[in-house]
């Protein structure tokens, strides 16, 4: 990442930072709120990091991928409704039907990533379109079994919503997680940690392996990559499924380690926003995760502000009202996806189907 995004960076989330510290600046908890917005940020930006590393790897590969947001809340669904099925049918204990929940959110990912593929690679579909049929697909389907399975009479679940199993349990890192005050920042839960382990373990993949050369080099040139024995179609099926997979990951987060329930649309743009952290951060998981916390530092601004809302001052009783600190996420995106902060390349032969 350049000078001038990191710049970026550093004055965005120290103005969100700021701010609300402020507002507990004549009480006795501004370290408190401190200590609240770091933790929250690492946590809300999980879904964001993990839909930049799909989008990385697929458009690092060459193949655009605009339905990170159809994989995401497809993902969240399907790993709910397994968690619920299991907990509630069979009895199965709450953190088993969790852990099998999230695997079936990653399969549901992988799968959707190798139907785009499939229309992308095997079919040189229009990738736009073919994110497009993905979050269309997604949308309706998620849509149409919630209200199936448990708002109509008959169903399988009687109607009725049943006792979701909880989430994901947290899991504080030994001596650091005893750091007074601070100690909150390193008690994440699950899929929080590995999105950050992931995100190392991507850029080694991607710059420092064969087969991360390999990607770079289908994404680059592909005739290139052919003409040295490269499989191009291989190389783009797998690095998109593998995608796919992350964002099912991602998806997993709403549902079982955010909130016990399942909402139409709960993943509220977060496919998109991640797609712009993933372009802000020049296409590189290290990058992407730097632009996905500065999403997740506006998120958290709007969460903590409601949360210290009787500690906001008179004068800034507008900053009480959710809907108003709760665009600025969007505005961020807008803002970066405007070019406004300087020019990002993307891989040459990125969104161009391969004729051998």
């Amino acid at each position: 990442m350049d000078l001038k995004r990191s710049i970026f960076i550093t004055i965005i989330v120290a103005f969100l930072y700021s701010i609300v510290i402020l507002i507990g600046k004549d009480t006795t908890q501004p370290l408190i709120i401190l200590t609240s917005m770091i933790a929250t940020t690492i946590s809300v930006a999980t879904p964001l990091t993990l839909g930049a590393l799909c989008g990385t790897f697929c458009e690092r590969s060459g193949v655009t991928n605009i339905g990170i947001e159809g994989m995401m809340l497809s993902a969240a669904f399907f790993g709910w409704l397994t968690s619920i099925y299991l907990n509630t049918i069979y009895h199965v204990t709450p953190l088993p039907s969790l852990l099998i929940g999230v695997f079936v959110a990653i399969l549901t990912g992988g799968l959707l990533g190798l139907l785009h593929a499939w229309l992308s690679v095997t079919f040189k579909v229009d990738q736009i379109i073919s994110g497009t049929v993905i979050n269309i697909l997604a949308t309706g389907v998620t849509g149409f079994l919630n209200r199936q399975l448990f708002f109509e009479k008959g169903s399988i679940f009687g109607g009725n919503v049943p006792h979701a199993p909880g989430t994901l349990p947290i899991i504080a890192i030994p001596g650091l997680s005893q750091i007074p005050v601070f100690g909150k920042v390193f008690e994440q839960q699950p899929i929080a940690w590995t999105a950050i382990i992931l995100v190392f373990v991507a850029n080694f993949v991607l710059f420092r392996t064969r087969w991360g050369l390999r990607t770079r080099a289908v994404g680059e040139h592909p005739r290139a990559a052919d003409t040295v024995g490269i499989n191009v179609s291989f190389m783009r099926y797998i690095n998109v499924i593998i995608g796919g997979c992350l964002a099912g990951l991602g998806g997993a987060y709403f549902t079982l380690e955010s909130v016990p329930s399942f909402e139409p649309l709960m993943t509220n743009g977060r496919g998109f926003i991640s797609l712009a952290a993933m372009i802000f951060g020049n296409w590189t998981p290290l990058g992407a995760w730097a632009a996905a916390l500065v999403f997740g530092a506006a998120q958290a601004f709007q969460i903590n502000l409601q949360f210290f809302r009787d500690l906001i001052p008179p004068q800034w009783a507008f900053l009480q009202q959710s809907y108003i600190v709760g665009l600025t996420p969007y505005i961020l995106t807008m803002i970066i996806l405007a070019g406004l902060i300087g020019r990002t390349t993307s891989p040459a032969a990125d969104g161009t189907p391969y004729e051998k």
